[in-house]
Formats: structure tokens, C-alpha cells, sequence
């Protein structure tokens, strides 16, 4: 039987460690013998929105009064009875932010303490549930700047939760007194139920001096009404909320590293908690495929976590195509590959999920006349990978517990 390509093992390790972790049953795990008394109205943001609601909609069906969805640009699959679906912008809100967010809380107004708001939450929500105290075109212009400067998904949602209305707690208040039983899938390190989707029924457990750090640590450029509400505090107790998280990046891990074994690897699982720039993830990979490669053995080392991009550049790309990249210089003609994806299908503001590189990615480059160096200082990952057949296409998945990166040795 013909020998399986490095590039085909990686692509069934990204399709199955992503089916692995997707919303559907655990949802139907958390609502199974579940009793609501009152009024039950559901409520899903961010990018698994519309998976998650259609799995509460199996289980639940008319039990459910009302309905409202509010996920990611292309990610809506069907109509789910009579809810009210919207699509919105990510990384950045929109209007179509606005228009979904406010469907969701005019759905909660005038509830008792006898009804139940469900809140089906994933990572995206921080763009896509949005009621914003400052004009949208200044909170677009913060949430660029902390894109832009390299700060980490729990720095952006330190800033973002106090710019807004339903972040931090926020949400949680408007519903009482109906209780709010939030379902989460979460996207960031550690699970941090205050940062996933910047917490919109968790307390806070962010203050303001951190918040006013973060502006000083990168320098932020802001107007003197942000100043302003990053001074006042949020949400430090809700006594109307339960909460359950059915997915994260340890068990994406768990699944690439079970279908790793499956395909002869010897899976190590070096972390779940990969934080740093993308860049530099995608050198480190890269050096332990070298230092293992020639041992005659097959092995894969698997990373989950989220990484970031400093922007140097004014190229097109994302942070796991950058990492794929950055890689392949050091396994220049080895018998080896990484790739890396983001779970939810997108990565940065393109139509890839991710990228890949082996050992023929930089002869590939060099054919077409393409610097690694420059491509990498430009930021412009995406039109390199694509010139050499290495970016990552999913489509929406709808599920989304951040990215997981492996190398490949054989």
C-alpha cells in the first residue's frame, strides 16, 4: 500500500482532532435532564454560536420562547426554528454587532425570577457581543491598536470589558432576576471563565489598575472618555448565575495526540498552554523536529494554546499561518512537517485556517523567487503559503477552543 504523505497525515489529524471538540454533544450533555420552570430564552454569541444554539434547539425545541444568535461573518448554516440570527464582524465589532446585541437584550427585558436566560457562549464573543459605552468607530480604533501592538487575548479583554455594556458581568445584571445558566466553550489558557468572550455573566475578576497598566504598557493612544471608564470598576458578584464549561484547547490536544497514535506517531504533548509570538512558537517547533529527526522514529510533538503577531508589516495572514512559516528553515529538507490551525476554520482576517510547512516548503519558496525573511517581516504569510500549497483550508467549523500546532517527524 502506498505510503501516506506527511501533508495527508496532517490533514487527517487536523479534521479529526477539530470533529473531536465540537459542540454538538457536549451541549446535549449539559441541557439532558435539565428542568427550566419558567420562560426560556436562549441566547448564543461568538463564533460556535450557531452550532451550540442548534444543538440546544435539538434538545430543548419549543420548550425554547425565544431565540437569539449572533456568530461570525459566513458562519450561520440554516435557519434553527424561529430564532433570530445575525451575523457580525470579528476581530473587530460592527454593526452587525450592534444589530445582534440588541436583539439579545431586548429578548431578556421584563424576565421573572422564574425564567431562565440560556446563554450558549464561545470565543469570538468579545467582537460579536458588543453594546459599547464609547461610538463603535472609537472602539474599533482601541481594538486595532491592541491587535496591532501584540497584546494577548486576556490584555484585550481587560480593555474591552470595561468600553461596554454587556461585557464583565454586564449581561448577567440586565437579565435579573431570571437566572442565567451560561453554557461555555471555551478559547483562552486556563479557562478563565471572566475572559471568555470578555465574561458577560461572570463577575470580574480584572480591576481597573490592571486595564490602565495595559495602556501604559503598550504605549495605547486614548481619548479622555476611554480614560474615563477604564477608571470604573465592573461587576464583582452576581448571585443569578450558573455557568459550565464543555470544551478547551487541553482536550483539542488530547484528540490530536489520540489520532496522532492512530496514524504510528508517538504523540508528546508539549503543552496546552502556548503563549508567545507566533514567530518564535514556529522557530521552537521547527528546532525540535531537527534535533529529532534521523532517529527512526515517527514522532509528534503537539502544542495547543494561542499565539500572537507583532505587527511588523502590512502583508495578509494570521497567527498559525505565521507560525507554519516560521518553521521552515529549520526543516529544510527533512523528512519532517508543522502546521498549525486555528479550531474555528479562520485565522487573522483571511479564508485559511491555518498553514503548513515540511521539508520542501523553502525549496518551493526560493523557486518562486520568495524570501522567507522578508515574507515574514511583512507579515504576509498568507500569499507565501499560498504561492506553495501550504495554507490549511476548513471552512467554519463551528466549534472553537483555540489553535493546536504539531510537528511531524518520520
Amino acid at each position: 500500500m502506498e505510503q501516506r504523505t506527511l501533508r495527508q497525515d496532517a490533514d487527517l489529524i487536523i479534521s479529526g482532532s477539530i470533529d473531536a471538540v465540537k459542540p454538538d454533544a457536549a451541549v446535549k450533555r449539559a441541557l439532558e435532564g435539565r428542568t427550566f420552570p419558567g420562560r426560556v430564552v436562549l441566547v448564543a454569541a461568538g463564533k460556535a454560536a450557531w452550532q451550540m444554539a442548534a444543538a440546544a434547539h435539538h434538545v430543548l425545541g419549543e420548550r425554547v420562547d425565544t431565540g437569539v444568535v449572533v456568530t461570525k461573518y459566513g458562519h450561520i448554516m440554516g435557519p434553527i426554528g424561529d430564532y433570530r440570527c445575525f451575523e457580525a464582524g470579528h476581530p473587530v465589532p460592527d454593526d452587525g454587532t450592534i444589530r445582534g446585541t440588541q436583539a439579545a437584550l431586548d429578548a431578556v427585558t421584563d424576565l421573572s425570577a422564574e425564567d431562565t436566560v440560556l446563554f450558549l457562549l464561545s470565543g469570538g464573543g468579545s467582537a460579536l457581543f458588543e453594546k459599547p459605552l464609547v461610538p463603535l468607530s472609537e472602539l474599533q480604533d482601541v481594538t486595532g491598536q491592541l491587535l496591532a501592538c501584540g497584546a494577548d487575548i486576556v490584555e484585550i479583554n481587560t480593555i474591552r470589558k470595561r468600553l461596554s455594556g454587556v461585557k464583565g458581568g454586564r449581561f448577567a445584571q440586565l437579565c435579573a432576576p431570571a437566572r442565567v445558566y451560561t453554557i461555555v466553550l471555551s478559547d483562552i489558557l486556563g479557562d478563565p471563565l471572566d475572559m471568555i468572550a470578555s465574561g458577560p455573566a461572570v463577575p470580574d475578576r480584572s480591576t481597573c489598575a490592571d486595564a490602565l497598566a495595559i495602556v501604559k504598557r503598550y504605549g495605547l493612544t486614548l481619548s479622555d472618555q476611554v480614560l474615563e471608564l477604564l477608571g470604573k470598576e465592573t461587576p464583582k458578584e452576581l448571585d443569578n448565575v450558573d455557568t459550565m464549561i464543555t470544551g478547551s484547547v487541553r482536550e483539542l490536544c488530547s484528540a490530536a495526540a489520540d489520532i496522532c497514535a492512530g496514524l504510528g506517531y508517538e504523540p508528546v504533548v508539549l503543552t496546552d498552554m502556548l503563549s508567545c509570538q507566533a514567530r518564535e512558537a514556529g522557530s521552537f517547533l521547527g528546532s525540535i523536529a531537527l534535533t529529532n529527526a534521523g532517529r527512526g522514529k515517527r514522532m509528534a510533538y503537539i502544542a495547543g494554546g494561542e499565539t500572537v503577531v507583532k505587527l511588523t508589516g502590512h502583508g495578509k495572514g494570521g497567527r498559525n499561518q505565521e507560525l507554519a512559516l516560521s518553521a521552515a528553515a529549520a526543516i529544510d529538507g527533512l523528512d519532517a512537517a508543522v502546521f498549525s490551525v486555528g479550531s474555528d476554520g479562520t485565522d487573522g482576517p483571511t479564508d485559511a485556517a491555518g498553514g503548513y510547512s515540511d521539508g520542501g516548503t523553502m525549496a518551493r519558496l526560493r523557486a518562486q523567487g520568495i524570501d522567507l525573511y522578508e515574507v515574514l517581516a511583512d507579515n504576509d504569510a498568507y500569499n507565501a503559503l499560498k504561492a506553495v500549497g501550504g495554507l490549511v483550508i476548513t471552512g467554519p467549523t463551528g466549534t472553537n477552543v483555540n489553535d493546536v500546532a504539531v510537528a511531524l517527524v518520520r
